[in-house]
């Protein structure tokens, strides 16, 4: 295409092979045209820019220097990796990213040899590369050149408690591995561009115990106006510690801080270590998110997640609507609620924006907590918090919250301590894929004993939901809302309490009745309106409620209809397999009752726009006519025998 950029360089590399035959000026010409194509791609696309800008340099000299994919490179959460893409054989597809049957915006095994782990979920990756270097020690692989383990590690990531568990154990096993701390918060570009010089005459060609002692020391030869930036970059290695001892007690050879822009300095760097390295190595690598891209780096998140956009003035081209989005609609009602409730707080891992609450921290900055990327820590902190007479809110992604589900059973259910969990993004989430849809939280959910879990089937209903949750003491509660935006229904000046267990009837009818948790309820309105215009009137009804059931409302249903059947956005085993219980132990199925249950299938569900992922799911409005047809052929069988 014409606007694409010109990349004459870029265009002779077809795998990372290809960049070993290239001088260093021409990696950095390589580069910078890669920064270039995934500026391009992305416009197009949508996806994460911010992070792969971020380390265009990085990805260029990892490749360049380690014999991949012989050598693994593993990118922990590996939202930055499309400039790895493309210089992985995948240029032809970039433009696909995040789309039906295209790229995924993740590493996946089953999309190339260079992803040799996948990962969307944080601090995955020291243990998943210690387990490839064990295994190469182990002669997991029939390859006899058995090859290295890198794993490129965000600051952010390398807080949660996971990446100290794997540095642990890493450290006591002594294998060679390399990790890779891709620092990208630290403002302290000038010390690190002065370093340059100093650290590649430092470490180009010393004897290993001379580049390490280098490496340690090379802060105090810098001038002194510059030496408190460098300091600063390696106080956060001293920082992360696990009871005060830091990496290198634990076996870690700290190399660093390294200017993760300059391939000068990264190139002689990662070559030294690559040839002597005998243990665990930690390399300091310090980047900015957005590098090389104006609106990028302008941004206040960095351009860390965007829609379409013009590159010439990096604005988004987003489609209008009228509706406000669920997470939006969610943190007005609980700022509602806040400001009559002082017990009233809000906990959030590292995801403020995502779940709304970075607005209730504009009004309520003293009760809102950023836990950083540890969901277990957030949610004991919220357990804590709510023992101590706060009313907490726990507000977490659905698919992120599955890392926190020991707390949740320990901490929290066992106790019956009121943590109110808003689950963000529940159901199928689209361009994100399988590792972000919020499949299971109904079923893990609602099998804890005390627990209370709703569904919002608009975002009116989300508002009342909101106050229903700030009203309950008695145990745990959950609700939870998708992706995106709302309806366009009305929305309540204020959210009134709910009843705790109770649903309703939205359309009376006859023969089929249809049960529906959450908002797939549009698609089943539609259904019934499709039905209609056949003379088909089922009757529909919005369970609001996963658990307690409302047996009263649901054995009715049961006993006026022929057929009933249940709708949810989740996984089997949870809302229709809760209800198919309550039937069987009520013996209704004993009369004849047709009864069947819409879930997700058992499959991830690969990226696609969510209209096409519940397609394939079975859940669209088409779907339940057709389900609601062949019940109702079922029934009259059951009738004539």
């Amino acid at each position: 295409m014409d606007d694409r950029p010109a990349t004459p360089l870029l265009d002779r590399i077809h795998e990372p092979a290809d960049l070993r035959g290239l001088t260093d000026a021409e990696l950095v010409q390589v580069a910078d045209e890669l920064r270039a194509e995934t500026i391009s791609a992305v416009s197009q696309t949508g996806g994460h820019l911010g992070a792969g800008l971020g380390v265009v340099e990085l990805t260029v000299a990892l490749h360049a220097v380690f014999e991949t994919p012989r050598d693994r490179l593993i990118w922990d959460v590996s939202h930055q990796t499309y400039p790895h893409k493309i210089l992985t054989g995948r240029r032809d597809r970039i433009r696909t990213l995040r789309q039906k049957d295209g790229l995924s915006g993740f590493t996946k095994r089953s999309e190339s040899v260079y992803d040799p782990f996948g990962a969307a979920h944080s601090s995955t990756s020291i243990s998943a590369a210690l387990g490839f270097a064990t295994a190469r020690d182990l002669g997991g692989r029939p390859d006899p050149r058995l090859g290295d383990a890198i794993a490129v590690i965000g600051d952010g990531a390398m807080s949660a408690g996971m990446a100290f568990e794997a540095m642990n154990n890493a450290g006591h096993m002594k294998k060679r591995l390399f990790v890779v701390l891709n620092d990208n918060e630290m403002s302290i570009a000038p010390p690190v561009g002065a370093m340059s010089s100093y650290l590649s005459r430092l470490y180009a060609g010393a004897p290993f115990q001379e580049f390490k002692a280098a490496a340690k020391g090379a802060v105090s030869l810098l001038p002194q106006p510059l030496q408190q930036g460098a300091r600063r970059a390696k106080d956060l290695i001293k920082h992360i510690t696990i009871g005060g001892t830091l990496f290198e007690e634990l076996g870690f050879d700290y190399i660093g801080p390294l200017d993760g822009h300059d391939l000068d300095q990264l190139l002689p760097v990662l070559r030294t270590v690559r040839a002597r390295a005998t243990g665990p190595m930690l390399l300091h690598v310090i980047t900015r998110k957005g590098k090389g891209y104006a609106p990028a780096e302008e941004a206040a998140d960095r351009g860390h997640a965007t829609s379409k956009f013009d590159v010439i003035t990096g604005k988004q081209k987003k489609s209008p609507s009228n509706a406000p989005s669920y997470t939006s609609v969610f943190a007005k009602a609980l700022i509602r609620e806040a400001a009559d409730d002082p017990r009233i707080c809000a906990v959030t891992a590292a995801m403020p924006d995502g779940t709304g609450l970075n607005l209730f921290a504009e009004r309520h900055a003293s009760r809102c907590f950023d836990v950083g990327i540890a969901e277990q820590h957030g949610v004991t902190f919220a357990a804590g918090l709510a023992a101590g007479g706060m009313r907490p809110f726990c507000a977490i992604y659905s698919t992120f919250l599955q890392r926190g589900y020991d707390q949740v059973v320990h901490d929290v259910a066992l106790q019956r301590l009121p943590v109110r969990f808003a689950i963000d993004r529940a159901g199928l989430v689209g361009a994100d894929g399988a590792t972000h849809a919020g499949a299971f939280d109904i079923a893990f959910l609602s099998n804890l004993p005390g627990f209370t879990v709703m569904a919002a089937s608009d975002e009116a209903e989300l508002v009342h939901m909101v106050a229903t949750a700030a009203a309950h003491d008695d145990g745990p509660i959950a609700f939870r809302f998708p992706r995106g935006e709302g309806t366009g229904v009305d929305l309540p000046e204020r959210g009134v309490p709910l009843e705790i267990g109770k649903g309703r009837i939205l359309r009376e009818g006859s023969g089929v009745a249809i049960l529906c948790l959450g908002t797939r309820m549009v698609e089943v309105l539609q259904a019934h309106e499709a039905l209609a215009a056949r003379g088909i009137v089922p009757t529909v009804a919005d369970a609001r409620f996963a658990k307690p059931l409302d047996r009263e409302m649901i054995l009715q249903l049961a006993r006026d209809h022929d057929a009933l059947i249940t709708v949810e956005e989740g996984a089997v085993g949870g809302f229709g397999s809760h209800v198919a219980q309550l039937l069987a132990d009520e013996g209704v199925f004993d009369d004849g009752l047709v009864f069947r249950s819409m879930v997700l299938p058992d499959t991830f569900i690969d990226q696609a726009d969510p209209r096409d992922m519940y397609a394939v799911a079975g859940l669209n409005a088409e779907d339940i006519e057709a389900k609601v047809l062949s019940v109702m052929g079922v029934a009259r069988l059951n009738k004539r025998a």
